[in-house]
């Protein structure tokens, strides 16, 4: 298969694990006769440095060119601190999700057997999970009619949603549970917000569609207390954009670290790919930003594309690392001399070598990853 991916690697440590994830990447097209070709664009605070825009236009025209974008991470502490800054990194992602139309945002959360003690929450509580959360991206109040008064006293964010917005992810999430556990749990706020009431009604409809799908549904406090206290009753989430926003990054201490989730967003016409962790600016360049999310996200670009002997292969080289304790010091405590580099070193020669692939502690000080 030939595909045209755009790389965005973004700010912070954006750049360091995006470029583990094209490494994995890159050996899936040598052993599976593939040609990927890899075309990298500035978005976020860099782009705003050299270009006073935080997606240039030569940006967006190369991602609507593309087949798929691997995208990094976006965010400066400049920018968080100085909230009269007219032009934001995070602007830059917002625009890229409205433009090319990426409506639907999905997240899966799993939990590791080897890393069950890495959760803050109790191994009983958290093993066999196993999630899909879809998230509505392009609605809601992150892209309502904003408004601040003259004085600066008072401010409002408008949150709307069409019955069109909420029908095509929820479609969406009724085909991914058929090929799961055939549930959908829809969260919503439906006792206060007139937008969630319109997602219950319209979600019904759609069930009906899907008559071996059992939906359920949940206000969002109580969602977020029961991912906490018994994670492995969901199967597929469904909801709209801030409350999986706030979801879906709760649920990244079921599986011991934010560096471990990958995401998607997808549309009618493009797709791109994600981890959902941040620029973690303090770790850039440091080597122990965690590349795991980004290249898992790498294997959910291979899925998209229906390439799933190779997206397997990557998520098979990413639980073998896990289990051989070749991570990065935020889920490692054996040995902390493991880089960024040294993950995506041993995923690339796990691609090649998936039966004879391990490492030789020794070399991996040395920053080399070596089949033995």
């Amino acid at each position: 298969m030939k595909l045209n991916i755009a790389i965005l690697p973004g700010d912070g440590i954006g750049p360091e694990v995006t470029n583990q994830a094209v490494k994995a990447l890159k050996a899936i097209a040598s052993e599976f006769n593939h040609n990927f070709k890899f075309t990298t664009a500035d978005v976020g605070a860099v782009a705003i440095d050299k270009h006073n825009d935080a997606l240039p236009e030569e940006t967006l025209e190369l991602c609507k060119k593309s087949d798929a974008i691997l995208f990094g991470a976006i965010g400066d502490p400049k920018y968080d601190n100085n909230p009269s800054a007219k032009v934001r990194p995070e602007q830059g992602l917002l625009k890229l999700r409205k433009e090319l139309g990426l409506y639907a945002n999905i997240r899966p959360v799993k939990a590791y057997k080897t890393l069950l003690d890495k959760s803050p929450l109790k191994k009983h509580i958290i093993q066999g999970t196993d999630i899909s959360i879809y998230r509505e991206l392009t609605g809601g109040i992150y892209f309502g009619e904003k408004q601040t008064s003259k004085d600066g006293d008072y401010a409002s964010d408008l949150c709307s949603y069409s019955r069109e917005e909420i029908e095509r992810i929820a479609h969406l999430a009724f085909v991914a549970a058929e090929h799961r556990n055939h549930k959908v749990t829809l969260v919503d706020k439906a006792n206060v917000l007139e937008t969630s009431r319109l997602w219950r009604r319209v979600v019904k409809e759609v069930a009906e569609q899907y008559p071996d799908v059992t939906l359920d549904f949940l206000f969002v406090d109580n969602a977020a207390m029961q991912m906490i206290l018994n994670p492995k009753q969901f199967d597929v989430i469904l909801t709209e954009n801030m409350f999986g926003d706030i979801i879906s990054d709760e649920a990244s201490v079921i599986g011991g670290s934010i560096g471990l989730l990958a995401s998607a967003s997808v549309g009618d016409k493009y797709a791109m790919f994600e981890p959902i962790h941040g620029s973690y600016p303090q770790a850039a360049n440091k080597g122990i930003a965690n590349p795991i999310a980004s290249i898992l996200s790498a294997a959910m670009l291979l899925s998209h594309f229906e390439l799933h002997n190779e997206a397997e292969l990557i998520r098979l080289a990413v639980e073998k690392s896990l289990k051989l304790n070749i991570t990065t010091p935020d889920i490692n405590s054996v040995v902390n001399t493991v880089t960024t580099s040294n993950v995506g070193d041993f995923v690339e020669d796990f691609i090649y070598n998936p039966k004879d692939t391990n490492l030789n502690f020794k070399n991996i000080h040395l920053g080399q990853s070596t089949i033995i």
